[in-house]
């Protein structure tokens, strides 16, 4: 069917999406709306992956016909652009910027880490060009903020927010798939042994040297946390 065909994000027009009301097709006028068909969509993904979300199974869940979806969301595409917006509403950032830039962009990356981790599906979605809509813009506008005090110019300063949130997205994605692994005792327990036996071959002395250093914290937050760090440390911002 065409709204499960695969399509580009450089397909979907901005204007047509974000800026224009959506037209309804011919004919009675849907007991539903755009924003009933996205959560839908969300719930989907959240639950069962991007792979479950298919133009027919959100339909079902909205108790609607295929076609008279197209209007809304001609393709999945489009629907992925509205899902992703749909759920940054929830970054809404409360809290002014402070001033201490550093700080508060680590509060901005922090943010994003629990919202990723609530959505697993948007590392993935975030991986393809995206149309900021509403929703993305207001974040968007909050870390511009956080970052005024810097001396980065405007195109410098979407640099960073674009390097913060492809960082937090890698990591998530990591971080979702190591504590898939860990459920497995066994799949851990054989990676411990190989990397073990590699440190004791002699063929690798820097590994040996490195996995026989103290360990340091090991839980997500830690981790995440000291990533971050020398991510935005390393940021030179004057």
């Amino acid at each position: 069917m065409p709204g499960d065909q695969k399509s580009s994000a450089a397909s979907v027009d901005p204007e047509q999406l974000w800026l224009r009301p959506a037209e309804f097709r011919r004919g009675r006028r849907p007991s539903f709306s755009r924003e009933v068909i996205t959560e839908a969509a969300v719930t989907l993904a959240d639950a069962e992956g991007l792979e479950a979300v298919t133009m027919r199974r959100v339909a079902a869940r909205v108790g609607a016909g295929v076609m008279s979806l197209y209007s809304y969301a001609p393709d999945k595409e489009t629907l992925l652009e509205l899902m992703v917006d749909h759920v940054s509403g929830e970054l809404a950032a409360t809290d002014p910027p402070s001033g201490d830039w550093r700080t508060d962009l680590k509060t901005v990356a922090h943010l994003q880490r629990a919202h990723m981790l609530r959505h697993p599906w948007l590392p993935a979605a975030l991986t393809t060009r995206r149309v900021p809509g509403p929703n993305t813009l207001a974040f968007l506008e909050h870390a511009l903020a956080v970052l005024r005090p810097t001396r980065l110019d405007g195109a410098a300063k979407l640099e960073v927010f674009a390097q913060l949130t492809a960082f937090v997205a890698g990591h998530v994605a990591h971080e979702i798939a190591q504590a898939a692994a860990a459920r497995s005792p066994e799949r851990a327990a054989a990676e411990a042994r190989y990397l073990a036996a590699v440190a004791a071959d002699g063929r690798h002395p820097e590994l040996a040297e490195a996995l026989s250093a103290p360990g340091r914290p090991l839980t997500a937050e830690a981790t995440f946390a000291r990533f971050l760090g020398r991510l935005i440390d390393g940021l030179d911002a004057d």
